[in-house]
């Protein structure tokens, strides 16, 4: 697994790419063993994935019964939920790559995306642990989210920005598909799994 100095490596390469610095490259493995070693970001995400998962507990639990709770379950599914999240937007990307001929971009789509998911859910779970433990906070928390991911949306085009070299049409759509399917596949696998609030 990759050490803390690592990572901030690897994020240094990153903020370089979001500020239109070719630089950044130089500070990301895009080999197969870089590839390969960008998916213990999903290991480096498990706290604030962890705090997310007590404000969905908190969620659901809302609208059971008050003597209702929830079981291992219950997170196995939440944690089956998030590794769809991670891995289908990847899919949708290289299949898109692959229909455009720039198949060879991939491996700094994935790099990048992953280590990025990082500082973003560690963003997203500080968001979630004010709603979990200061309740009053919820419609300021509403607009940060807000704000969020507006960010979110911005920086990722950034860094595709360099990856595409300009490709303005290829930029909005990779963009899309690491995003909007994400969002789609949350909410039918939190209804089909059984744990959407109903």
């Amino acid at each position: 697994m990759p050490g803390l100095r690592e990572v901030q490596y690897y994020l240094a390469g990153l903020w370089l790419l979001i500020r239109l610095d070719p630089r950044g490259f130089r500070y990301l493995d895009m080999s197969e063993r870089g590839v390969n070693r960008s998916f213990w970001a999903i290991a480096w995400c498990l706290p604030p994935m962890g705090i997310s998962w007590l404000w969905w507990r908190q969620v659901f639990l809302r609208s059971m019964p008050p003597e209702a709770d929830v079981g291992f379950a219950f997170y196995v599914r939440l944690g089956f939920v998030e590794l769809a999240n991670w891995f289908v937007p990847l899919v949708f990307a290289g299949l898109l790559l692959l229909a455009f001929r720039m198949g060879e971009r991939f491996a700094p789509v994935v790099v990048s995306v992953n280590w990025l998911g990082v500082p973003l859910s560690y963003i997203n779970g500080l968001l979630l642990a004010m709603v979990v433990f200061l309740p009053g906070s919820v419609g300021l928390v509403s607009l940060l989210l807000l704000a969020f991911m507006l960010a979110q949306v911005f920086v990722l085009a950034r860094i595709l920005r360099m990856i595409c070299q300009g490709h303005v049409l290829m930029v909005g759509a990779m963009t899309l598909v690491l995003l909007v399917p994400s969002m789609i596949l949350s909410e039918y696998l939190q209804h089909f799994l059984g744990i959407y609030p109903t």
